[in-house]
This record gives C-alpha cells, structure tokens and sequence, in this order.
C-alpha cells in the first residue's frame, strides 16, 4: 500500500515562497502519476500540478509560471516549489498518486491515494 506523507507547509507574505514535499514509501506504483491537489476553505480540491514516472509535467493554468512540479526518484519524495504566492493560494495541499495509463498524459482526474496534507497561509 502506498503511503504519501506532505511537508513543508507554513504561513507567508504575499510574494513569497514555499517548497512542499511529498514523501512516499510502501509500494509504489509503476508507472505513476503524481499530482498536487490544493484544498481552499469552502472549496472543493483541485488540482495544479502532475508529474509521470518519465518527468512529464501539467500545470492548471492559475499557476504557470509560478508554481514547479518535479521529483527525486532516488528518495521517492515529489516536491512543489511555489513562488510569488497570492492569497488565493492559501488552502491546504495535498499529494495524490495512481498508476499511469498508457497514451494518456497525467490529469487531474482517477487519484485514489491521498496524503493527509500540508497547510499553507499566505497573508497580504
């Protein structure tokens, strides 16, 4: 069973920086899709960022440009490097994982495992 557990989390000003960890262990799946998922109060959770097995990446466009995916395949930890952060990125993040599917890149959509997420608060 896969285990996904988020760090990194914390309270910053409008303009700031944040770098996420997502640490995984137990079985993995091969190949995967891996993916952030923000959670705003009141809102429902979605996501921003996706990453396969094979560094394929896909960004919501709210966060182009701000925000990077990437992954230390050696360590099993998938990181979210967040920069010049707003207000309305302040939600709680989550990390999700499921199996890749041949021919199609990695949505947003069909994760089943979830960690327990980590906060983030961003004030003006």
């Amino acid at each position: 069973q896969v285990q996904l557990v988020e760090s990194g989390g914390g309270a910053v000003q409008s303009g700031g920086s944040l770098r996420l960890s997502c640490a995984t262990s137990g079985y993995t799946y091969r190949p995967y899709c891996m993916g952030w998922f923000p959670q705003a109060p009141g809102k429902d959770r979605e996501g921003v960022a996706t990453i396969s097995t094979y560094g394929t990446t896909a960004y919501a466009d709210s966060v182009k440009g701000r925000f990077t995916i990437s992954q230390d395949t050696a360590k099993n930890i998938l990181y979210l490097q967040l920069n010049n952060l707003d207000r309305e990125d302040t939600a709680k993040y989550y990390c999700a994982t499921r199996v890749y599917r041949a021919g199609a890149s990695c949505s947003f959509t069909g994760y089943g495992t979830w960690g327990q997420g980590t906060q983030v608060t961003v004030s003006s």
